[in-house]
């Protein structure tokens, strides 16, 4: 086993994201289930329970697989139309 791919410093990114709908009881399960996806750091709900906070690795992950991985948790969010 390569242990050198272990020891790779972390690429922290930090995404902000409004949600489609306000979030329920039910997507605090959800959320909490996010952090088992290895290069997930952080998800942070705002008080008003409209936004979230992302922090992941760069170096394990890419911006369109955190949306993947919320999509797939039951988290809509609101993804902004590129420039």
């Amino acid at each position: 086993m390569r242990t050198d791919i272990l020891n790779k410093p972390m690429t922290k990114v930090t995404l902000h994201y409004d949600l489609t709908r306000p979030l329920g009881d039910e997507d605090f399960d959800n959320i909490a289930q996010v952090h088992a996806t290895y290069g997930m750091a952080r998800v942070q709900v705002a008080p008003a329970l409209d936004k979230i906070t992302v922090d992941y690795d760069a170096s394990r992950l890419m911006k369109k697989d955190v949306e993947a991985v919320l999509a797939n948790h039951g988290i809509s969010i609101r993804i902004a139309a590129a420039v």
